[in-house]
């Protein structure tokens, strides 16, 4: 019995295929709508501010100092003051400090305008960049040079250590200005008992001979790259922990170059007050552990807050520790590796000695300004840990947690005693005017190009016109649903100038269809077989377009910053959905409409 060929069904799309369009589409809708609604600035009183007043109250006493209050919310035991105008927000957080016990647990923050079941489901509005929202920007120089002087500077006390415990005569090390250093010796013997010493203990460093029997001795490239950017990551780490004394909850500080830090500061208007706070100084000190209520001791809270019993005088000070790195113990354990300096090393031998079970903290304080400039410090317990064996200018601190706690800890170790001077190279203010006025100005163009847009397809195409219309709108409504979905998405000046040139990439995907389509007709196809033909050929020509396209989108996002970045992102975005809407949107609609249509001569 001869079968019977199975024929395609042209043009159909199986019902799960719509349900997930739909779903898709309603979803990304929900997403992007808290964005049009806008946000109200707002001051955020944590749970452990330690304010007793109601709300009501709260609203009565911040309306008699001429605060409009828009609604204030309390929930899980934070407080959320919703203003009515932007320019009130500092006046209200300088307000609110004097009626809590801890001012550091307010924050000026952003509160979406939408209405109250839209944020309930969990959406929040597209996070917007400084050149959008206003604010503070610097771009901070790390001066790597005292590092490797530091690490030189330990090398030479080490030397000079080891030449006495050798009894070798007549030698001499100096450390020179461009880092490296000389060392005379007397004769071919020393210098190969120096190079032994120095290949045991201390690898990375390069050494090369001299005249007679000296050496050179430099630190490896390889080592000061990642000495190099240890650095700029403990500045990094730095900075950020400075930065929570503004009380700003979206502050970006990242890496830009080699030894460069950019940190912009959202609704800061003030610079002074951001320069008092990045430009303080932090130190650390082990301390020996004293029993609970020791009368000679003075007492420091760890991070939750419980209180230690320490010496009142540090066993030795941050400034003698030159490099601190996590890392595995044999045990898979975390720990941090300390190295210390000769005169370090003594003290720390010393007190160990004596001390074999007992613990030893290790604090870390911080000097900052306050608003009059005057000075002043805080200070934590972040480790006690206890002694195993007596130490030296090595040893390891155990107990930090897990290998990402260790890697903290290392930071702030090596914030304490790496010395990196940090200069502003580069200092901008924008006005939350001039922010405002971008994105009026932003979105204008880009109402301007879509509406252009959607008119000339509606004219041109006709009967296919409308539904590239449909799918562009679509596109928009999934591409602003996806950035306010993605954390760390930010929409900056250069990305609404992204949102625009996607306007463009969604509709020329429709035109390579349609022309397609066009084409097929006049070659005398019906309608649904040129529907067909015409989105089968045209998808090849269509990938390698956008996938040419996101690879320049990829390399901008991974190799730029800033602005650059807030392009790529919604220009790789925009690829995405553009495809989406392009192809499977607008071939949904198609097969529902024209898919059965069997006429040859139809104006498209």
């Amino acid at each position: 019995m001869e079968r019977k060929p199975n024929k395609r069904l042209l043009n159909h799309y199986s019902a799960w295929k719509y349900i997930v369009l739909t779903v898709t589409i309603i979803v990304m809708l929900f997403s992007a709508l808290p964005t049009f609604y806008g946000e109200n600035a707002a001051v955020q009183v944590g749970a452990k501010a330690g304010l007793t007043l109601t709300p009501v109250a709260l609203r009565d006493k911040l309306q008699a100092e001429g605060v409009s209050v828009k609604r204030i919310d309390q929930k899980n035991g934070e407080t959320l003051i919703v203003l009515d105008a932007d320019n009130q927000q500092t006046l209200v957080k300088t307000l609110v400090s004097s009626m809590v016990t801890e001012p550091k647990e307010l924050t000026l923050s952003l509160a979406s305008a939408a209405p109250s079941w839209l944020q309930n489901l969990g959406f929040q509005p597209i996070k917007l960049g400084l050149d959008l929202r206003g604010g503070v920007q610097f771009l901070l120089d790390v001066d790597v040079d005292p590092v490797y002087q530091t690490q030189g500077e330990a090398l030479v006390d080490s030397l000079r250590q080891f030449i006495r415990e050798q009894k070798i005569r007549g030698a001499s090390v100096y450390l020179d200005q461009t880092n490296q250093l000389n060392l005379t010796l007397p004769d071919n013997d020393a210098r190969a008992a120096v190079r032994q010493m120095m290949k045991q203990s201390y690898p990375n460093w390069q050494l090369s001979n001299t005249d007679g029997a000296g050496l050179q001795i430099k630190l490896s490239q390889e080592e000061q790259t990642k000495l190099r950017n240890l650095t700029v990551q403990q500045n990094l780490q730095v900075m950020r922990s400075r930065i929570e004394e503004l009380g700003i909850t979206e502050a970006l500080v990242q890496r830009q170059g080699d030894h460069r830090i950019r940190i912009e500061l959202p609704g800061v208007q003030d610079p002074a007050a951001a320069k008092n706070v990045i430009g303080a100084t932090a130190s650390l000190a082990f301390f020996e552990v004293k029993e609970s209520g020791s009368v000679n001791a003075m007492v420091l809270n760890d991070k939750s807050g419980k209180p230690i019993y320490v010496s009142r005088t540090p066993v030795l000070g941050g400034d003698h520790i030159v490099d601190a790195r996590a890392s595995l113990g044999e045990m898979g354990m975390a720990e941090v590796n300390i190295n210390l300096d000769r005169i370090g090393g003594q003290k720390m031998s010393e007190f160990s000695r004596t001390n074999i079970g007992k613990p030893m903290a290790t604090s870390y304080s911080e000097y900052s300004r306050d608003e009059q400039g005057k000075a002043k410090q805080t200070q934590e317990i972040i480790s006690v840990a206890t002694i195993q064996s007596q130490l030296g200018d090595r040893f390891r601190i155990t107990g930090a947690g897990t290998y990402q706690e260790a890697q903290q800890l290392a930071l702030l170790l090596r914030a304490g005693s790496m010395t990196a001077p940090v200069t502003i190279v580069e200092e901008r203010t924008i006005g939350p005017t001039l922010g405002a006025e971008n994105i009026e100005n932003g979105f204008a163009a880009l109402g301007l190009g879509m509406g252009i847009t959607l008119l000339f397809m509606a004219l041109w195409y006709r009967r296919l016109g409308w539904v590239a219309n449909i799918a562009l709108i679509s596109n928009m409504v999934i591409l602003f649903g996806l950035l306010a979905l993605i954390p760390g998405a930010v929409l900056t000046l250069p990305g609404i100038a992204g949102l625009v040139l996607t306007v463009g990439m969604a509709v020329d995907t429709n035109v390579l269809i349609f022309e397609r389509i066009k084409d097929k007709l006049k070659e005398g196809r019906s309608f649904a077989l040129a529907i067909d033909t015409g989105f089968d050929s045209a998808f090849s020509t269509i990938f390698d377009a956008n996938f040419t396209t996101m690879i320049t989108a990829v390399v901008l996002y991974s190799i730029g910053n800033g602005p650059i970045q807030g392009f790529a992102l919604t220009l790789g975005l925009g690829l995405l959905t553009s495809m989406f809407t392009g192809i499977f949107a607008s071939r949904a609609l198609i097969n529902l409409v024209y898919g059965r249509d069997a006429s040859r001569h139809v104006r498209v």
